[in-house]
């Protein structure tokens, strides 16, 4: 039922637009004044009276039926209380016989989304500072998916740079292969940390750094075999944090992929008279914006950042045809993300305001922020097997007979990692603390996981068993259903504005409201009727709690 088209149908003003009216409607602030209101200012010009007389004339003449069971005037809105019993059979049908489906559906039919996401260095570690795009971007993935759309996961690796010929340098001078071998990115990390200290003493290490670089460009065998290696021993790497994670990209095509792919657009923007020369470099002027030049190639002939994600957005458009390309990079990088965009725009391509930078904040770990060049960092392998251990020490505190235990904590651990990471808005700064993500009370991931398995102890100590009365809802069972109906809106929420901490939030919320009904009502009862609804709407609730979890790449275990 789409009670938000229903209640406009129950509306006859002429010339308003129905779609328009739809969009106005707006959950109630405090459930107890109803569930959905319609504002009714906008109708006050063509009915010539004021918002308040408006919606009071509406209460009046609109009569409560089997889907609207009141309508009250408030302040020009029109209030309107869903017939609960109504929908609670619609939801929790829909839900029950959905399962995991619940939700899907085929708004994104034909539409490539491109999401760029997670973009590891190679030869530089995975730490901390790479969970916000890792994870945001995945759950964007699964959302869009759940959508209906053709999402394409794209790790943009940043495979091209003097640094690998600083890299490069370091290994020649101090460098062994079969310690490189063992210590993986570690002491490759620790060659680049070394060359930077050396190289403020003796300014030759970066002539000769320029100069391995070179032969990187100029595809020298020795160059490139060290290279390839390198990338070799990231990826491996990396692709176990992924796994862990359960993020998936459809291609690795990273930065030196570009290459070849610059010099057409370089000479377009020639013909086309927007690069011009400035102190040696070639920019294209952005003053009418408010911006900076984009600096486009270097004077000494080099290319940079901006010229390379001007040729994947063109490949990236040529290739998918998408219907918006995604950037989830880091808020620092607005400036950068604006002036190839406009570039794009000012070449006459309309596709550009399918660009979208999906800024986020910074993570730091208890207020210390990090630099690989300064060798400050927090693997992100560290913070998880630290909250693993954590989680399992929690467990064998709480539940020593627990089966499964390794796995169990496991699951808890990253589950805190990644919800830490998703639950603010994208933008906000995030601070990471073990003792806060990892507690089983509160808005975290641990407390989440544990509401779902509180509901399987639940649904395994009784069967559904005949009739499913839906006659009497209590105001706890009512609100829990609202929320239960309301997340097949905040996954397109999430998409409209690309931010997944709406559904972390709705999963939260979700999970509260059902610890209120456990606390409050008696699930397991002598009335049948009643514990068959109970059992109902506990099955409901932990197959959204796990679909929304799912999405957000959080597992969740059976018991805890």
């Amino acid at each position: 039922m789409d009670y938000k088209s229903y209640i406009v149908d129950l509306i006859k003003v002429e010339g308003i637009d129905k779609e328009d009216l739809i969009k106005d409607i707006i959950p109630c602030k405090l459930e107890e004044m109803g569930d959905l209101a319609l504002p009714c200012f906008k109708f006050s010009k063509i009915l010539r009276k004021s918002p308040v007389m408006i919606a009071e004339d509406f209460a009046k003449n609109i009569k409560p039926d089997n889907y609207i069971s009141k309508i009250l005037a408030v302040n020009g809105y029109l209030n309107f209380t869903i017939n609960k019993s109504t929908l609670a059979k619609e939801v929790l049908d829909e839900i029950n016989t959905l399962k995991e489906d619940y939700g899907k559906s085929k708004i994104g039919e034909g539409k490539t989304i491109c999401i760029d996401y997670s973009s590891v260095n190679i030869a530089k570690p995975f730490h901390m500072g790479h969970l916000s795009t890792t994870v945001i971007g995945g759950a964007l993935y699964r959302i869009y998916k759940h959508l209906g759309y053709n999402p394409i996961g794209i790790n943009h690796l940043g495979d091209f740079g003097t640094q690998f010929g600083k890299l490069i340098t370091a290994y020649k001078m101090w460098g062994n292969k079969e310690e490189i071998e063992n210590g993986g990115v570690n002491s490759l990390q620790k060659l680049y940390v070394k060359f930077n200290n050396e190289a403020e003493k003796d300014e030759a290490l970066n002539d000769e750094a320029r100069k391995w670089f070179k032969r990187i460009e100029d595809k020298e065998e020795e160059a490139i075999e060290i290279f390839n290696w390198f990338k070799e021993i990231t990826l491996n790497e990396v692709k176990k944090i992924y796994d862990i994670l359960d993020i998936h990209f459809d291609s690795y095509n990273g930065e030196s992929f570009y290459n070849d792919k610059m010099q057409p657009i370089l000479d377009e923007l020639e013909r086309k008279n927007m690069l011009v020369e400035s102190e040696g470099a070639k920019v294209v002027n952005l003053d009418k914006y408010d911006m900076p030049p984009c600096l486009l190639v270097k004077k000494d002939g080099a290319t940079l950042y901006a010229t390379r994600d001007i040729a994947a957005a063109f490949y990236r458009k040529n290739t998918y045809d998408f219907y918006k390309s995604l950037y989830v990079v880091a808020y620092q990088q607005n400036l950068h993300f604006k002036q190839f965009f406009k570039v794009i725009e000012l070449m006459g391509y309309d596709w550009a305001k399918d660009l979208e930078h999906v800024a986020f904040g910074m993570v730091s770990i208890n207020g210390e922020a990090m630099s690989t060049r300064q060798g400050k960092v927090v693997y992100l392998m560290d913070v998880i097997d630290r909250c693993v251990e954590k989680s399992k020490a929690i467990i064998q505190e709480k539940n020593p007979n627990l089966e499964n235990l390794e796995d169990t904590a496991k699951k808890i651990g990253v589950g805190a990692v990644v919800f830490s990471a998703l639950f603010n808005n994208r933008i906000k700064d995030i601070d990471f603390n073990y003792e806060k993500v990892l507690t089983f009370d509160g808005e975290t991931g641990p407390y989440v996981q544990y509401t779902y398995a509180r509901c399987k102890s639940v649904l395994a100590k009784a069967e559904i068993d005949g009739v499913i009365d839906f006659s009497n809802i209590t105001a706890i069972e009512g609100s829990l259903i609202n929320k239960l109906n309301s997340f097949k809106q905040m996954l397109i929420d999430c998409i409209n504005k690309n931010e997944p901490s709406m559904l972390t939030r709705l999963i939260v919320d979700i999970a509260k409201t059902f610890n209120k009904f456990y606390y409050e009502q008696r699930i397991i009862t002598e009335d049948k009727n009643i514990q068959n609804f109970r059992l109902y709407l506990t099955k409901a609730t932990s197959i959204v709690i796990k679909t929304g979890l799912k999405m957000l790449g959080i597992s969740t275990p059976e018991k805890m």
